[in-house]
Formats: structure tokens, sequence, C-alpha cells
């Protein structure tokens, strides 16, 4: 999925799904739009869904009964080392292991054993290398740019894709952000080659950004925030409009539709913005 993204310049999107909603969302947009797709769990919504095999079973069973035909990966997000075992043994096609708070060395050390699992299994793996700023799952980062050196050490170990650092944060940006590092971005791609790199933190990048990280080499974009703001909104306004004690109007399915269909139009405006449509 992401060497022909990288070789065709576009970007395919990473979009963390929190539950049904989010994930059948997801997954109806790629289909309709004809766009790989990339589902992510973080180990905090992957808890908060009942576990991995809770998730594989949910995306095994939607990709069947929607008749998903696009390429569509199940992705660990941020994992640690025990979360990539676990999720490897549920049933994930990729993982990412999140070692760039390690010395670089215990990095390579951990990273070069899960190369050799996900090879005999035929799974993607995703390193990192340089924190992403900003909040995930608790940890809070404030967005460093990555050793282009240190990146090379990892990407040698043979994983799939990479995770640089280049001033990108997860979540809302501030007013004072700096905006990402290209010359941070030309110097690991000219030192990593043909290998695709990710770009975390997708939402409130601007566009034009978004565009010269996909000319330098980035071929997978995360988006998270975006879609979970689109959805609050949605849901705000439905019940501030007080459609949830019209009729039936408390229904969860009628309740949760507006923020359903605000992930979709989300879903879309990125796949249109990393250029992914009909790459299927």
């Amino acid at each position: 999925m992401l060497t022909k993204a990288k070789a065709g310049h576009y970007a395919v999107g990473q979009f963390n799904i929190n539950n049904l909603e989010w994930t059948k969302a997801i997954l109806l947009t790629a289909q309709e739009l004809n766009s790989p797709v990339i589902l992510g769990v973080s180990e905090g919504a992957g808890k908060y869904m009942c576990g991995y095999k809770t998730v594989v079973g949910m995306v095994n069973g939607m990709l069947e009964e929607l008749n998903i035909t696009v390429p569509v990966a199940l992705h660990l997000d941020h994992g640690s080392y025990e979360g990539a075992l676990k999720c490897i043994e549920a049933g994930f096609s990729s993982v990412m292991f999140d070692g760039s708070h390690y010395p670089i060395e215990e990095n390579v050390e951990k990273t070069k054993e899960l190369v050799a699992i996900c090879n005999e299994k035929g799974l993607s793996l995703e390193a990192e290398v340089g924190s992403i700023g900003g909040e995930e799952d608790g940890v809070i980062g404030a967005g460093e740019c990555a050793d282009p050196e240190e990146c090379k050490k990892i990407a040698d170990l043979g994983v799939t894709m990479l995770a640089a650092g280049i001033g990108n944060i997860h979540g809302k940006y501030p007013e004072n952000w700096q905006g990402l590092s290209f010359e941070t971005l030309d110097a690991v791609q000219k030192l990593t080659g043909a290998m695709p790199l990710v770009l975390h933190g997708g939402t409130g990048i601007p566009a034009d950004m978004i565009k010269k990280a996909i000319d330098l080499g980035v071929s997978k974009i995360n988006v998270n925030t975006e879609c979970q703001l689109a959805f609050a909104d949605a849901t705000r306004k439905y019940i501030e409009a007080g459609k949830d004690q019209q009729g039936k109007g408390f229904d969860p399915r009628k309740l949760l539709a507006p923020g359903f269909e605000a992930i979709k139009a989300t879903v879309k405006e990125k796949m249109e913005l990393f250029g992914s449509i009909n790459k299927a």
C-alpha cells in the first residue's frame, strides 16, 4: 500500500478508530472513494473497545458484511513492545512500535526483535525516531525533530515504514507552533531512500505543508483528533436543537447518525488532500 503511495506521490490516511461508528464510517468512505485505508488503534482505544481480539473480530466482520474490497490495514498506533506482541497475536496486519523514548541502542534492539517476528508472519512494522509532540494516551511531548542518522539506523533494520519527528504534534496545534521542519524531513528522506515515511498529528497541519511533506516522501498520514472534533460538534448540534427529544430521536442509531456522517465528511476531505482517491 505504502510502496505504491510513495512511488505515486500520494499518501494513505491512517484514521484512528474508537468504536463501531468510527470503523464503519471510515470503511464505507474508503470503499465509496476507492481509496486504500489504514485503521489505527491506540492502546487506549484498544482497551476501551474490550481488547485487540474484539477489534479484530469487529473489523473482519465489517469487511465481509459491508463488502469492502479496497485494501485495508489494521494497525496498532504508538504501541509499546508488549502491546505490539499482543496485537500480532490478536491478528492485526500491521503494528507500530514506538521506541522513541528509549535510548537509541534500546530502540534498535527492540525494533530488531519485532522486525524478525513481523517478517516471519508477513506483517508490516512502523518504527519511530524523535518523539511526536502533544498528548498521546496521556504522554505529553513537545514535538522534537528526529536525528536523520538515527532514522537511518532504524530504517536499516528492515522496518516497513518510519515515523520521524519533524516538529509535528498530536492534537490541536498551539498558536506559537513553528511549523514542520522540511529540512529534517529532506535529510531523513535522503538517508532512508525508498522507505515510506509517516507523518503523525495530521490534524491542523495546513494543506500546503501536507502536500510538501508528501512530495518529500511522506506516504502515510495519521488523523485522529479531527474526526473526534467533527463527531463531537455534530452530536452537540443535534442535542442543542432538541432533536433527541423529538419522536425516537434518543435512539442511539439516530443520536449518533450526525456524528457518523461528520466522520465520513472529514475522512473524504482528508483522502482528497492526501491524493489517495481511486488509488485502490
